[in-house]
């Protein structure tokens, strides 16, 4: 196999080009490197052997360029967490660029392509268990794209492929709750809301086990998978686990959520038109205020996949990743 990653130089992208490596499939990242996090991880995969493409896949011979020789092609670059940028900028990232890259692999004859989709497209949903075949209603622009990017993946249907809606993704490598482990290492942290909503994230080495099987394994074909961990685990039973990891101890003050959602929608409105990112927006008050409960039959049906790292474990050695690297104290 020779596999192209797209997005590889972010955090679930260079962990799976990593283990690709480590278990001696030829990996080929195509990725952006713009931010301090980036480069560090682009220069960890060349000293890994992994080969690095710099470039934009809205450009069709950036795209050609990078499927030629490839069998499988991982899909997990997108528009995400961008705040100070217009609508039209995820569709041309996360719809049109697929539809680029896809174009791109059913020429270089390609094999399998996976689309790293979103939990996101399901908006907020209620107390009952999510599955593959459960309504989608998308809240924002970024899961609107993710799903509307999913049909073009669907459109190829001469070009087998799978679709992996993600959960939230955690692990060594990720900074996205770095803030979060310091806060609480800190004793800074308070929990906004009622700290009841629920959440089942997924290590990051179960989640490149998933996308490894999505990759290869023939049930995969024509199929969407959830790639969610086990643990359904509420906001306040997250934040006392991490606190733990960091040796520190768990909020007891909380905040009324209204306020704050009311302040992060005044910020979007006055701030967004002006080009500037607000400090504070509604989907950064997602993970107090959202809750996600999935059934992971499928996934263990189809491909004989379960989760194994627990989130206790996981959170200790994520915390244990930061402090080796200086993010948190000794």
């Amino acid at each position: 196999m020779k596999l192209l990653i797209t997005g590889g130089t972010g955090f679930i992208g260079s962990r799976l080009a990593l283990q690709a490596r480590g278990r001696g499939i030829q990996a080929v990242v195509a990725g952006q490197v713009n931010g301090t996090a980036e480069k560090a991880r682009a220069q960890e995969l060349k000293a890994s052997g992994v080969e690095v493409a710099e470039g934009s896949l809205q450009d069709p011979q950036y795209a050609a360029t990078v499927t030629r020789g490839c069998n499988v092609v991982v899909h997990l670059a997108a528009a995400q967490h961008e705040s100070n940028v217009p609508d039209a900028y995820f569709r041309a990232v996360n719809v049109d660029a697929t539809r680029t890259l896809l174009q791109a692999s059913a020429a270089a004859g390609v094999t399998r392509f996976v689309y790293g989709s979103t939990i996101g497209v399901y908006g907020a949903v209620g107390a009952q268990p999510v599955d593959e075949d459960s309504p989608a209603r998308p809240a924002n622009i970024y899961g609107r794209t993710k799903l509307e990017a999913e049909g073009v993946v669907r459109s190829f249907d001469a070009l087998p492929n799978c679709i992996v809606r993600i959960s939230e993704t955690y692990g060594p490598g990720d900074f996205r709750l770095l803030k979060l482990f310091r806060a609480l290492e800190r004793g800074r942290f308070i929990i906004i809301g009622s700290g009841d909503n629920r959440h089942q994230l997924i290590h990051v080495a179960d989640l490149v086990q998933l996308l490894l099987l999505a990759a290869e394994h023939p049930g995969a074909v024509g199929q969407t998978i959830l790639a969610v961990g086990q643990e359904v685990l509420t906001t306040r039973q997250m934040v006392a686990q991490v606190a733990r990891a960091v040796g520190g101890r768990a909020p007891r003050v909380r905040a009324p959520l209204w306020p704050f959602l009311a302040l992060a929608v005044g910020m979007e409105v006055t701030l967004k038109p002006l080009g500037i990112s607000p400090p504070l927006h509604r989907r950064r008050l997602d993970f107090f205020r959202k809750s996600f409960v999935f059934d992971t039959l499928r996934a263990q049906k189809l491909l004989g996949f379960a989760p194994r790292v627990p989130f206790t474990e996981g959170a200790a050695e994520t915390a244990a990743w930061y402090r080796q690297h200086g993010y948190l104290g000794g």
